[in-house]
């Protein structure tokens, strides 16, 4: 049976630079009940304001991933890159052994809204590893797959068995997933509207399921969301 996590049920913490929003525990928010899902272990959902970010600190045996749905995100870290995110664009970094980044928005004058994704690793003590695709002209009405273990299909190769699926969404179009038994799903609606096997969902809100399912997605409103098929 699906599952549905809505957007206000999400811990949240508003910092004058920062607007986010935690699908799962982390800093502050803490709730035993919503540590993760399977190996997906944190969806924040954040607001960055002009000139501001994170200033430079360590990660270690996370699979993460950044995807900048408006604006732009200046990334620097210790394996030596440098680059600026923008929207539609997807980043990687296999922390491993150890990285340090910074993550900034560059704009004086726009937020840079995007998602961070952290997936436990399915082995620890990994090299360091970066990454990046650009999902920004994909064709609304099909799945693209953004990351998956083996890299297959042009995705980014990541250290866990985990397919993550991008879906872009024009008003009145639809599509489906089929989960088979065995895995499990998450589905993140990232922005806009969709109906999801009958049930509205928005921006922030979140279905999720075990088993054989088929998700059938329906866009009310222009969206994205992000798929998670999960070991």
């Amino acid at each position: 049976m699906m599952k549905i996590r809505k957007a206000n049920e999400r811990g949240h913490a508003e910092h004058g630079w920062l607007d986010t929003y935690h699908t799962f525990s982390f800093a502050d928010y803490h709730d035993p009940r919503w540590m993760g899902f399977r190996s997906l272990r944190v969806i924040n959902d954040d607001l960055v304001m002009p000139g501001m970010g994170f200033e430079t600190h360590p990660h270690h045996d996370m699979e993460i991933i950044t995807y900048v749905l408006s604006g732009e995100l200046q990334h620097r870290d210790s394996m030596g890159n440098g680059r600026v995110i923008r929207a539609g664009e997807a980043q990687y970094m296999a922390a491993g052994t150890g990285v340090e980044h910074s993550e900034f928005n560059p704009s004086r004058n726009e937020a840079v809204h995007l998602l961070q994704i952290w997936i436990q690793p399915d082995r620890q003590g990994v090299a360091p590893r970066y990454d990046e695709r650009s999902f920004k002209h994909a064709s609304p009405g099909a799945w693209r797959l953004v990351a998956s273990k083996t890299g297959r299909d042009g995705s980014m190769a990541i250290h866990q068995e985990v397919e993550l699926w991008l879906a872009k969404l024009d008003v009145g179009q639809s599509l489906t997933h089929s989960l088979t038994e065995g895995r499990h799903a998450w589905l993140q609606v990232a922005e806009g509207e969709l109906t999801v096997n009958g049930k509205t969902l928005a921006g922030g809100d979140a279905a999720y399921v075990s088993g054989a399912f088929d998700f059938q997605l329906a866009a009310a409103k222009p969206s994205q969301a992000l798929l998670f098929n999960l070991n």
